[in-house]
């Protein structure tokens, strides 16, 4: 069958087959174990590269109107739109040098947004800016959440080089303790929690890793005093050095063609190859998107949250590799606009998808001159079971004399790491250099995870009162028992492939909250009664996916292999009815969460 073709019954079958024989080879039986925990020791991994030497300063004893913990595009969304809103004074906490989040750290050659800056890009509109690329490289994101935050003037009360190490409410003075590993502890009579979704690095726990006497570092803490050059490339620091990269994801994708220009040779240690469909990156001018009128990014943008949503559209203003296939992205996201004749749509969905990853795995035979080389990049398993990539530069990067893929898919991953390189299937690759393009532990925040400690009313840890059923909100936002606290992210609401889209709607429904808070000198805390109904709304058409991702070679979407149960997680029809929902419930049930503020604030 090639890819053109309508796959036959049989065809889809013996497809079946062997998908579950890939996934066979790569499943472990340590699942998401085989990764160092959260709470692991980094050591050098894990220094910020970019800060410089971190300048003393006497801890603050103060208080605020709202702390924000993280710096990412949820923080200083959240900082702008409740500048909007007209309060005071708004601190915001980041463990990095300056804003940016994950565009702060991640500064590797090659580094380029995925979905298409005029639509990640947030406040376009509201700072007039026009991204010069169709996918804007890193730098240019980075500098966007710079110009917000100077814009809102953000930088004024803001923290840097600082973590929240705890949350704590006192009834007494209505507000919440923040303290911090620098000896801070200041009040805030508001908290928004925005520590995002790639906040905490993840390396693999090989065996022997911190034994390498090499040079070694993740790609979140990019070497350039090592490597020489620049994002743009010219690593002349590597011309005579053997590379080896762990990771074939979106981190991987991007940066093994800069390495393999300028490395002396580079080893690629795959266990499961990427989907890697056209990127097409282009030179952008403002009459290209229709910058030239009023609205345009929020028109664009919510263009794309429909199509790629599952929802119609009169017209695909980005047409690109994302919204041609958003058909396949039913089972990626959480929530999703779903047919009610089940069969056939399942039916309809498993050919699409097919005739999708055919065309994919065409397209690395086409371009990999090696046969074997070629084989051993083709991924074997359905499109929403890894995160998508695009990249013109990846796959030639293959036919280069200076690289060589080693799989590792037989062995389950690399066997060990030695003093002078890597093991696989008893074959020791010498090393000058290893780099970890193992990303982040994605959903794995400070406050879910424990390493950042927050006590609500009565001194309540929240994880344990979130232990026996799980989270419990208001739309995701707000609990009971926590006044004033309020989440920014994925759990319990709705999530999109564009998640600056979704930050920037949770940060006005934020704002909105506070601000109704202050006029009405009250707390926000919702009852929980109100908790009881949104996740009965949350059980009512939650997608059946648990089946899909079971049979999907192993990732950070699946749990490594062990799948991903069915439950009231997210909002099950999509982030396009989840913001109008927020909406009509702003406008008409918004003094539900209002308790009055007892003792009154001094």
């Amino acid at each position: 069958m090639t890819h053109s073709q309508k796959p036959t019954p049989e065809a889809l079958a013996e497809l079946r087959a062997r998908y579950r024989t890939e996934r066979e080879r790569r499943v472990r039986p340590d699942g998401a174990r085989q990764y160092l925990g959260a709470d692991a020791e980094f050591g050098s991994y894990a220094t910020d590269p970019w800060a410089g030497e971190t300048a003393e300063r006497e801890p603050v004893r103060d208080r605020v109107d709202v702390a924000v913990v993280g710096g990412g595009f949820g923080g200083i969304l959240a900082g702008a739109r409740l500048r909007q809103q007209g309060i005071g004074r708004v601190r915001v906490v980041e463990k990095g040098g300056d804003f940016g989040g994950t565009w702060y750290w991640n500064r590797y050659p090659g580094i380029h947004c995925d979905i298409e800056s005029h639509v990640y890009l947030p406040l376009l509109d509201e700072t007039g800016y026009v991204p010069e690329w169709k996918y804007a490289p890193g730098e240019e994101i980075r500098r966007h959440a710079v110009r917000i935050a100077e814009k809102s003037d953000l930088y004024a009360d803001a923290l840097f080089s600082t973590a929240v190490t705890s949350l704590t409410w006192e009834d007494t003075s209505g507000s919440w303790i923040v303290t911090t590993d620098r000896g801070d502890q200041f009040r805030a009579t508001y908290v928004i929690t925005a520590t995002g979704t790639l906040s905490e690095l993840k390396l693999p726990g090989i065996p022997g890793i911190e034994t390498f006497q090499g040079h070694t570092f993740h790609t979140s803490r990019w070497d350039y005093g090592y490597t020489g050059g620049t994002p743009d490339g010219g690593l002349t620091g590597l011309a005579d050095k053997r590379v080896g990269v762990v990771g074939t994801g979106a981190t991987g994708v991007q940066v093994v063609p800069k390495l393999a220009e300028d490395a002396g040779h580079l080893y690629v240690f795959q266990r499961t190859p990427s989907s890697v469909d056209v990127r097409a990156n282009s030179r952008t001018s403002a009459p290209d998107v229709g910058a030239d009128r009023e609205g345009w990014a929020r028109e664009r943008r919510d263009n794309f949250l429909r199509i790629v949503s599952g929802e119609s559209a009169e017209e695909d203003l980005v047409a690109d590799r994302w919204t041609s296939s958003a058909g396949l992205l039913e089972k990626l996201l959480p929530s999703f606009r779903r047919p009610d004749d089940r069969v056939a749509f399942e039916a309809a969905y498993e050919a699409a998808d097919a005739a999708k990853m055919n065309e994919i795995r065409a397209r690395v035979e086409r371009t990999v001159t090696d046969p074997d080389t070629a084989e051993r990049l083709k991924p074997w398993y359905r499109y929403a079971c890894k995160r998508p990539t695009f990249s013109d530069t990846y796959l030639p990067a293959f036919n280069r004399d200076n690289v060589t893929l080693v799989d590792t898919s037989d062995t389950h991953g690399i066997e060990r790491v030695t003093e002078h390189g890597v093991v696989v299937g008893g074959t020791e690759y010498a090393l000058d250099c290893l780099i970890f393009a193992t990303g982040f532990s994605v959903g794995v925040s400070g406050v879910h995870s424990g390493r950042l400690p927050v006590h609500g009313r009565d001194g309540v840890p929240l994880r344990q009162a979130w232990a026996e059923r799980g989270p419990r909100t208001l739309h995701g936002f707000t609990s009971s028992g926590f006044p004033n606290l309020i989440h920014l992210g994925a759990v319990q609401s709705a999530s999109s492939v564009n998640f600056t889209h979704v930050l920037d709607e949770h940060a006005v429904h934020a704002a909105a909250l506070v601000a109704a808070a202050e006029a009405a000198g009250a707390l926000v805390e919702p009852s929980c009664e109100a908790e009881d109904a949104w996740l009965a709304t949350l059980g009512e058409g939650a997608p059946d996916h648990a089946w899909f991702h079971a049979e999907c070679t192993p990732g950070y979407y699946n749990g490594e292999g062990r799948g991903r149960p069915n439950g009231p997680t997210a909002y099950p029809h999509g982030a396009v009815a989840f913001h109008d929902l927020l909406r009509r419930w702003r406008e008409e049930s918004m003094d539900e969460v209002l308790r009055p503020r007892t003792p009154v604030r001094a």
